[in-house]
C-alpha cells in the first residue's frame, strides 16, 4: 500500500528507474558497441568450452571479458557522477553521493 507522504520514487524499485538526463545518441551506440563485443567474447569462450579447448587458453579469455565488463562499467560509473550525482547535488540531494560510493564499492 502507498503511503501519502511517500515520494512516488520510492514506489518504483532500483532496477526500475530512469535517468533524469537522457543519454545521448552517440553514448548509447558507444555503450551498445561494448556490450555487443562483450556479448562476442562470452560467445567466444562457449565456443571454446564446446570445442574443449585448453583451460589456460579459455580462463585468458574470461579475462578479458572481466576486463571488458570493469571497463564498461566505469564508463557508466563516469557518466553517473557526471549527469545523475551531479543533478542530484544541485537539488539538494545529498543521499545521492553515498549511493555513489556504494555503486563505486561495487564495481570493486
Amino acid at each position: 500500500m502507498k503511503e501519502e507522504n511517500k515520494p512516488v520514487s520510492e514506489d518504483i524499485c532500483a532496477c526500475c528507474r530512469r535517468k533524469d538526463t537522457p543519454r545521448e545518441a552517440e553514448e548509447q551506440r558507444k555503450l551498445n558497441n561494448r556490450i555487443n563485443r562483450i556479448i562476442g567474447q562470452l560467445n567466444g569462450i562457449q565456443t571454446m568450452i564446446e570445442d574443449n579447448r585448453y583451460c589456460g587458453d579459455i580462463l585468458i579469455q574470461i579475462g578479458a571479458v572481466e576486463s571488458a565488463l570493469q571497463s564498461l562499467g566505469y564508463v557508466i560509473l563516469e557518466e553517473h557522477m557526471q549527469t545523475c550525482v551531479a543533478d542530484g547535488v544541485r537539488q539538494g540531494d545529498t543521499q545521492i553521493l553515498s549511493e555513489a560510493v556504494e555503486l563505486m564499492k561495487k564495481l570493486k
